[in-house]
């Protein structure tokens, strides 16, 4: 549940706004929120992984402020998550990240004075990046003293933080959540809000939003990914296929055309992740009963990806002139044209 006794930047991790989204499915009747991960205070609902993992640690006396160092893997939002409450409590940071971390991500860790590792060569079998991440991983954790990792892809404590997030989603609708949308990778969010669902027997239906080319839920194909953090190449210990009542698989050009609709519709600068997670919507919509309330978990803003998902001459680069999927919307089919690029 929540962490509770904390102070200065870490006591504004949680009670991000939720919005209503009035625009988004012009056409649809249905009642659609957005949960806001974008303020915490890392500027991701990583914060919320990452202040569960540490918090931990360190009130089990497996990392000490000081001396311990802490090593861990993470395409971007997680590791500037970890380097924030490591400045804080002055604990060493080792993060590996690999060669699609944007620069302004790497440059966010080094103001954090985090150190940066980079993987530059994908695995030779998968063609992902994060094996070759993980092996790095192992490698420093062998050889740096008094080494710490928080394994977001293990660790129960990554999920437990999440059920604070359906908390405040089920407390500020008063229980009245009928779909609750969350963008997989971890499977933390996704995890703790289903043991959340479950355990106060709420009747509300749990959304995977998986990637295409992901191993996470039988993807339809297997293609490398664009988006981080939106689906995986490994299937994380954390993940239980059962807590999604519901998979909806989005291809990159689904994500950005989320983002894009997103910023057009809700004026809402939205990450890579939560533009799969609109698009989800967009696509399940019309089987979603009449005057259902909807939940989106955005986990991150947009104003990490200006060089990609925002940027027409980086769009039209991996996707051609595809402008009209979001610039020509047409309220009375607004969900987005089905596609596979990989």
């Amino acid at each position: 549940m929540a962490v509770t006794g904390l102070r200065g930047i870490l006591s504004a991790v949680g009670n991000t706004p939720l919005v209503e989204l009035e625009r988004l499915l012009d056409g649809y009747p249905l009642r659609v929120f957005a949960k806001i991960e974008r303020g915490n205070p890392g500027g991701s609902v990583k914060d919320r992984s990452a202040l569960g993992m540490l918090m931990h640690a360190i009130q089990a006396g497996e990392l000490v402020p000081g001396k311990s160092t802490v090593i861990e893997s993470s395409s971007g939002n997680l590791a500037i998550g970890i380097a924030q409450i490591c400045r804080y409590f002055g604990i060493r940071f080792i993060c590996v990240v690999d060669a699609r971390t944007t620069e302004q991500n790497l440059a966010i860790l080094r103001a954090y004075q985090a150190e940066i590792e980079i993987v530059t060569e994908p695995d030779p079998v998968s063609g992902e990046y994060l094996p070759q991440r993980l092996r790095r991983v192992e490698e420093l954790m062998g050889t740096v003293p008094s080494a710490y990792r928080p394994d977001q892809y293990a660790n129960p404590a990554n999920r437990r933080a999440h059920l604070e997030t359906m908390r405040e989603i089920d407390q500020a609708l008063d229980g009245a959540v009928d779909y609750v949308f969350c963008a997989v990778g971890t499977a933390g969010t996704l995890g703790g809000c289903a043991d959340y669902v479950r355990y106060h027997s709420l009747p509300t239906t749990v959304v995977a939003v998986d990637a295409v080319g992901s191993v996470l839920f039988d993807s339809p194909v297997r293609c490398q990914r664009l988006i981080p953090g939106h689906g995986a190449s490994v299937v994380p210990a954390l993940l239980a296929v059962s807590d999604a009542d519901r998979v909806v698989h989005v291809d990159d050009l689904g994500a950005v055309v989320g983002c894009r609709r997103l910023m057009q519709r809700e004026a809402v600068l939205a990450g890579g992740s939560s533009g799969a997670v609109a698009t989800a919507l967009e696509k399940i919509a019309p089987d979603i009963p009449a005057g259902s309330t909807c939940v989106l978990v955005l986990p991150d803003g947009g104003d990490r990806y200006l060089d990609t998902v925002y940027s027409d001459t980086w769009v039209h680069s991996h996707f051609g002139d595809v402008a009209h999927l979001w610039q020509d919307f047409d309220p009375a089919n607004p969900r987005p044209r089905e596609t596979v690029r990989c």
